[in-house]
């Protein structure tokens, strides 16, 4: 298999690791010549400072798009016209719309397309599904996350919602195994152009609910979540991957395998496109995550709550 990265900036130059590391990175396209010729150099591979050069000149399978979101929309299409499997950074598009389009365009062309969710392959956040699946500590009944830390430098068309909040909204989504029918925020802005900080409530069905907070004011990078089910509280934290677990009991603090999310990630994608496994996050459902993000931005602006049918 032959894949190209776009973009190997901020996130995208993890990618070109990896992709290098499995042996399957055959050219990086950036917008920047310089960088392109850099990572081209250090990994042994061609390079593109435009997607029009690189489909003109590269045969290749798949491609990474990790641009900035405003452009994701206008690559993806070009890459899936020309028949190409695409991962596409989180989130999938700016405008919901958008992101249905590219789906209605990736079923027409018979191409995979996927999105960085990155949580699911987080080993700390598998091993809470399973938890929540078995009902070994009862039913989920609550969701509470936190992400704090100084804004990322190479963000700059998006605020912590898009940025940010999108991890939580997928792994609540996946948590509950299911789509919020309400959505309330409140957002705002005091050091950046876009909102620096936010707090979203989504209510989900029979009363369940998931508060996801974020912001980029906080000089320590904090990023947890608490699974509150009816038998018992089960943290997480991303970061270390190391889970605590609190019923009325005692307190377990289960050993798990750290192990690289962004590797497992790229290897679902690969393994899909060769048929050897399924997508572990659905385009549809990257859609889902960015109509909510919408709704988060719109509630925070009328301050009432977005009721939502999601499919």
């Amino acid at each position: 298999m032959k894949v190209a990265q776009i973009g190997t900036g901020g996130w995208g130059k993890n990618h070109t690791r990896i992709l290098s590391q499995l042996g399957v990175l055959s050219a990086v396209c950036d917008a920047n010549k310089e960088r392109s010729k850099e990572y081209a150099e250090k990994y042994s591979v061609s390079s593109y400072d435009s997607v029009d050069a690189l489909l003109d000149s590269e045969k290749f399978d798949a491609a990474f798009i990790c641009t900035p979101t405003s452009t994701h929309s206008q690559i993806a299409t070009q890459l899936i016209q020309k028949k190409k499997n695409v991962f596409i950074e989180k989130p999938l598009t700016y405008h919901s719309e958008e992101g249905e389009d590219l789906l209605e365009l990736a079923k027409k062309n018979n191409v995979l397309m996927t999105c960085g969710y990155i949580e699911r392959f987080n080993p700390a956040v598998g091993l809470v599904k399973d938890y929540v699946k078995s009902k070994k500590y009862g039913e989920l009944v609550m969701l509470e996350f936190h992400r704090e830390n100084r804004m990322p430098l190479h963000i700059k068309d998006v605020g912590i919602i898009y940025d940010t909040s999108v991890h939580d909204i997928d792994t609540a989504m996946w948590l509950f195994d299911d789509t919020p029918q309400v959505v309330f925020a409140r957002a705002g802005s005091i050091k950046h152009k876009y909102e620096d900080f936010a707090t979203i409530m989504l209510g989900f069905k029979d009363n369940k609910v998931a508060i996801i907070s974020s912001n980029w004011i906080t000089p320590t990078r904090v990023r947890n979540f608490n699974a509150v089910c009816t038998e018992g509280i089960i943290s997480a934290d991303f970061i270390s991957q190391g889970i605590r677990i609190e019923t009325d009991k005692d307190t377990e603090i289960p050993r798990n395998e750290k192990q690289e999310p962004l590797l497992l990630e790229i290897q679902n994608f690969l393994g899909a496109i060769e048929g050897k496994n399924e997508l572990r996050v659905k385009p549809e459902q990257a859609v889902n995550v960015t109509k909510i993000a919408e709704a988060s931005l719109l509630s925070s602006q009328k301050g009432t709550p977005i009721y939502l049918e999601l499919q």
